[in-house]
């Protein structure tokens, strides 16, 4: 898929987010990269970096005090070589870049993935 048209996934992802969400996120970037680095990888105890289709870095919004600030922004990256690789077919790259960019907003609101299953999400 072209560059481009996935940009544009993703920012669809985040414009379709409830604006409850969206009035929260604060000091975050969303980027898009090709592919994790083996150590952030490891950082999510991946067993093979194309596993990791998105990465969320910084500090969750339930973790933050009142000492929180002049920070750089927290990070999520997607990644799209890996997203692509998983995905027979264009709707399946829609379906599982919008769940990605949820899945990484929610660990920003502090919501781990033990948290994400047991609410059936993922």
């Amino acid at each position: 898929m072209e560059r481009k048209k996935f940009e544009k996934l993703v920012e669809r992802a985040l414009e379709d987010l409830p604006r409850v969400f969206k009035d929260k996120l604060e000091n975050v970037d969303v980027v898009i990269r090709e592919e994790p680095t083996a150590s952030e990888a490891r950082s999510v105890k991946a067993r093979h970096r194309r596993m990791v289709l998105g990465l969320y870095q910084g500090v969750p919004l339930s973790r933050r005090s009142h000492q929180y600030g002049m920070v750089m922004p927290d990070k999520v990256s997607i990644f799209k070589k890996n997203i692509e690789r998983i995905c027979g077919t264009d709707e399946d790259v829609v379906r599982t870049v919008a769940h990605t960019v949820r899945h990484e907003l929610a660990h920003h609101f502090g919501i781990s993935d033990r948290r994400l299953r047991d609410l059936d999400i993922y």
